[in-house]
């Protein structure tokens, strides 16, 4: 297992953030973006996170960032203001040491304690194995599969829709 912190995402972090992003824009179907942002599109959407406190994290691991994590708003309308929709990516190097895990828990962990109730994660293809088992190892559950909703790489892709409780979840009150 490889010795790494979470810590918070700042501007420093934006460039290894868009390098790794863009691996995988570019490489694999976990997003369904087909041309990676750059480091000023990156470095807005830290900022909107950030601008509704909610979580932006990076693992930094060997002296580099390993991977990132945040939540932002699930959808914009009012009434979803306390559910959240997570992400999270790791640089190749890294895939595989618990990276991963640790950063979505500490994303659920921070949500938690700010108020949020509920967690969604959109999963970029059924076959996408590695994030389906990633999430469910952190607590949350299969909700539905929108099939052939994306095209990438010269095939039809699936969206994996899973979510997890945050606190009291719906049985009170925010």
């Amino acid at each position: 297992m490889t010795t790494f912190e979470i810590v918070p995402a700042v501007a420093g972090h934006v460039p290894a953030i868009a390098r790794i992003y863009a691996h995988h824009v570019l490489t694999g179907v976990a997003s369904f973006e087909i041309t990676p942002p750059d480091e000023t599109e990156m470095a807005a959407r830290m900022e909107a996170v950030h601008a509704r406190g909610l979580p932006y994290l990076v693992a930094e691991a060997d002296g580099q960032v390993a991977g990132y994590a945040y939540a932002g708003p699930y959808r914009p309308r009012p009434a979803y203001r306390f559910t959240v929709e997570n992400a999270v990516y790791v640089a190749p190097e890294f895939i595989r040491r618990g990276i991963g895990r640790a950063l979505l828990q500490r994303v659920v962990d921070e949500c938690t304690r700010c108020g949020c109730r509920q967690m969604v994660a959109i999963i970029g293809d059924s076959g996408n194995s590695s994030s389906i088992g990633l999430h469910r190892a952190c607590g949350f559950e299969m909700v539905g599969v929108l099939q052939n909703v994306g095209y990438k790489f010269d095939r039809w892709l699936d969206t994996v829709v899973m979510q997890r409780t945050l606190g009291d979840g719906g049985n009170s009150p925010p």
